[in-house]
């Protein structure tokens, strides 16, 4: 069984910390369907559309009828443990460090054989649930776990590897004004986090909630100005280098579209709070997670942020506030790329309207600030990276992905 893991002694400072490494992350471009499922949390595997037949591992064209380009379904995730071996050794720099490992062979009910990583709680002929996880190099791996949940299972070395569990780790909160801010100081402390970092602009100034959130436990209120570049920079000197987890929650909605404002001064703070915050936040944060992505038990791991499901099709009700969510969307995709070669994840959180006042004349469905953080919280424990919360967030989706010029029309 696994043993439970225990909270790291204090860091010597004296002591060289262990660069980051990558698994190998050479795939071919029809392999990058599993990290398409993989980011969302799905299990996929292609499917012929002649023959119905499911192919492992990903192929141009069907092994059993040679039908072109099968595509990319869910598919049932259980399957038998066949054998399972522990590797002691390897050539390979990252697994060299990780020793032992365990992977094995799973016949899936759906029909493919797939070696695949191993959890430790599982044994030769167990029924199992497979998965997909990115692993540090950003690429799909199969990982087998437990049908059944088991005492201290994510506590399992190798599946910690490929998530981003809170557990001993220490985190930041940007903005601890706010409903959904408050409530992932909340989550997070209750996930195990050693210590919550909560940021608050002017915190002489009273807010409501203040009270609630200082009783949180492990939770430190600092002093966090995103549209500040001086702020952000005096906070990274002062902690960046004891931040494994940050959660962007800042927030700046107003309705409207772009021909009804008058002037810009609403859209440059909407960009100032969102856009250039984030830049702001990475710049400041980001070498040093970078850096620390494998420091030990609670290194550096993902960035979080929180996204209006409209960065991926402008809604005009909501114009402007769109197009600056739009502009984070693309700024994650390069902090992704960037963040890889430390094996940190970005992790983006799409919604909808939310439960607070800046939405309060749109009728539900609307998500609570307390359902976006749990998601979120679930979503550092997989190790996913694309999560839509609630049914407009998975509609949107949907739509998108069907027909991006219709869904344009239609909003």
């Amino acid at each position: 069984m696994t043993e439970p893991l225990v909270r790291p002694k204090r860091k010597d400072p004296l002591k060289r910390t262990r660069l980051p490494l990558s698994p190998p992350g050479a795939r071919s471009r029809t392999a990058l369907g599993l990290v398409a499922a993989a980011a969302q949390g799905r299990f996929m595997l292609q499917v012929c559309r002649a023959c119905a037949k499911t192919i492992y591992p990903p192929r141009d064209a069907c092994p059993g009828c040679f039908a072109p380009a099968p595509a990319f379904c869910d598919v049932p995730d259980r399957g038998k443990l066949l054998a399972v071996t522990t590797i002691r050794t390897s050539t390979d720099a990252y697994y060299r460090e990780r020793m032992p490992w365990r992977v094995g062979t799973v016949q899936m009910d759906c029909g493919p054989s797939i070696v695949a990583h191993v959890h430790g709680d599982l044994a030769e002929g167990d029924r199992v649930t497979m998965s997909l996880k990115l692993d540090r190099s950003g690429q799909a791996a199969a990982f087998a776990l437990p049908v059944k949940e088991t005492p201290a299972m994510a506590d399992d070395k190798q599946l910690r590897e490929m998530t981003c569990d809170p557990k001993f780790r220490r985190a930041l909160v940007t903005d601890g004004r706010t409903a959904v801010g408050q409530s992932c100081a909340k989550a997070l402390s209750e996930a195990g986090c050693t210590i919550v970092f909560v940021g608050v602009s002017d915190p002489w100034k009273p807010f409501p909630g203040e009270d609630s959130l200082r009783k949180i436990p492990n939770v430190e209120i600092v002093p966090l100005d995103l549209t500040n570049s001086e702020s952000v920079n005096d906070l990274a000197a002062d902690i960046g280098g004891r931040v494994d987890i940050i959660v962007n929650t800042s927030e700046h909605v107003r309705a409207g579209g772009i021909m009804a404002r008058k002037g810009l001064v609403v859209a440059r703070e909407e960009m100032d709070i969102r856009y250039f915050g984030l830049m702001r936040l990475a710049q400041a944060f980001g070498p040093a997670l970078r850096f620390r992505g494998a420091d030990g038990v609670n290194s550096a791991t993902a960035i979080v942020n929180f996204l209006f499901v409209h960065a991926l099709a402008n809604w005009p009700e909501f114009g402007a506030y769109s197009a600056t969510e739009a502009a984070c969307l693309s700024a994650s995709h390069s902090l992704r790329a960037e963040l890889k070669p430390g094996g940190v994840k970005f992790i983006n959180i799409f919604h909808g309207p939310l439960e607070t006042d800046w939405f309060q004349e749109l009728p539900p469905p609307k998500v609570a600030p307390a359902q976006l953080v749990k998601s979120a919280v679930d979503a550092l424990k997989r190790g996913l990276e694309d999560v839509f919360v609630g049914d407009i967030a998975q509609d949107i989706r949907d739509r998108f992905l069907a027909n991006p010029k219709a869904l344009e029309r239609e909003l």
